[in-house]
């Protein structure tokens, strides 16, 4: 088959260690073989965002806004530790945080499901997608130590001058203690209302809303009053078309729910409650391996990446010779992703089979008992598993790819 063409640029954004080298394969072996695109690169290599004082980052992410998709590579957010590693100017900021402000995104994270790795809450049969508005919240805090004893306030002035301030007592400490501020905007959390509907409507799932506004009656009530004015206002209609539901529950009885679900469902969480989920989520899936990452700006630009980090570890091994058994499925399905997303945009059929047979390659070579050691470690006990490198994995998913293809010639 000759190569799929595409005509929009994709915007390919190359990251660090390990997730970097597995980058390079996976392109060598399953994607440039197939599909002709122009590729709109930048390098995010924690040395290469040094250089260009992270100007690299916000030149991606304005890429993407351009184009419409891109696909991430996995980068290192630096701390002191990495600075002196890696010899840098100073503590850069997340580029994955850089490029959501940029793009106003949710992001949405989907275990990738196989036949032979049960989920361990044996009620599972369909994949939760966890949507994690990261935004503010206590990732964007305030914070204070209470040295003694005192009076804590939250205050606020008004920039014009006609407003007035308003002020509240938080608590009289009699002795230490420590004090946390946080915020959010109406903005942002209509964004991300917009995002969680968008997208649950696209996967045809229904999408859960979950916070505590009983205790949180301004802060945590203003995202429900939100959510529930983006329903009434612009998806009322379209989910009973799609016979989809939207359910609001209280984030306590909302997690009991889903434990005794069959899953199947996009819950949409805060910033903190995502964090926590999307990570519970994935090891009762299985492995934060098998785990994508959507980025989906409400504006109609779509990021995708893996749910896991540069893999610093096996990065170590693999310059000192030594074997690596990385599991590069995360990794395969954002760029399939990528691809699928592209095609849907461009009307590009062909490119949306391809990421499609791409995708059922990867499961089948996971399904016929060829894993790398993580999985090893979850599946179903089989005689005929076999533990690959990372390489071998890919090549075996390779294998499996072309007679794909070649069944259509």
């Amino acid at each position: 088959m000759e190569k799929i063409q595409v005509k929009t640029p994709i915007v390919e954004i190359d990251g660090d260690e390990m997730a970097r080298v597995i980058w390079k394969m996976i392109k060598a072996r399953l994607i440039f073989p197939h599909v002709d695109f122009a590729s709109q690169y930048f390098d995010l290599h924690i040395k290469n965002r040094d250089r260009t004082d992270d100007q690299v980052t916000i030149d991606a992410a304005n890429a993407i806004k351009r184009y419409g998709v891109g696909v991430k590579c996995a980068t290192i957010t630096p701390d002191k530790e990495r600075v002196e590693e890696y010899s840098l100017k100073k503590i850069w900021a997340s580029p994955n945080g850089t490029i959501r402000s940029i793009l106003d995104g949710t992001v949405f994270r989907k275990p990738i499901i196989v036949r032979n790795i049960k989920p361990l809450v044996v009620s599972w049969e369909k994949p939760i997608i966890i949507g994690r508005h990261a935004y503010g919240d206590v990732y964007s805090n305030a914070e204070i130590r209470v040295p003694s004893p005192g009076k804590a306030v939250i205050s606020f002035s008004p920039s014009n001058n006609g407003g007035k301030k308003e002020e509240k007592t938080i608590t009289h400490f009699a002795g230490p203690g420590i004090i946390q501020g946080i915020y959010n905007t109406d903005r942002s959390i209509r964004s991300f209302a917009k995002s969680c509907f968008r997208h649950a409507f696209e996967q045809g799932m229904d999408l859960w809303f979950s916070v505590k506004d009983t205790i949180s009656k301004t802060y945590d009530y203003r995202f429900r009053e939100i959510f529930d004015e983006e329903y009434r206002e612009n998806w009322f209609t379209k989910f009973q078309s799609a016979n989809i539901k939207y359910f609001f529950s209280l984030i306590d009885d909302a997690a009991a729910r889903i434990i005794r679900s069959k899953g199947g469902m996009l819950w949409a969480l805060k910033n903190y409650d995502g964090d926590v989920m999307s990570d519970m989520i994935a090891a009762a899936y299985g492995s934060i391996a098998m785990m994508t990452s959507t980025l989906v700006s409400p504006n109609g630009y779509f990021e995708y990446e893996a749910a896991h980090g540069t893999v610093r570890k096996h990065y170590y091994r693999y310059l000192n010779k030594e074997e690596t058994s990385t599991n590069p499925m995360a990794i395969i399905f954002a760029w399939s992703g990528c691809l699928q997303k592209r095609g849907e945009i461009d009307k590009n059929s062909s490119l949306v089979r391809f990421s499609n047979m791409l995708e059922e390659s990867a499961i089948d070579t996971i399904e016929s008992g060829i894993m790398t050691a993580d999985l090893i470690n979850v599946a179903e006990e089989n005689t005929n598993n076999v533990r690959v490198d990372t390489k071998g994995f890919i090549d075996e998913i390779a294998v499996r790819l072309n007679k794909k293809i070649e069944s259509l010639n």
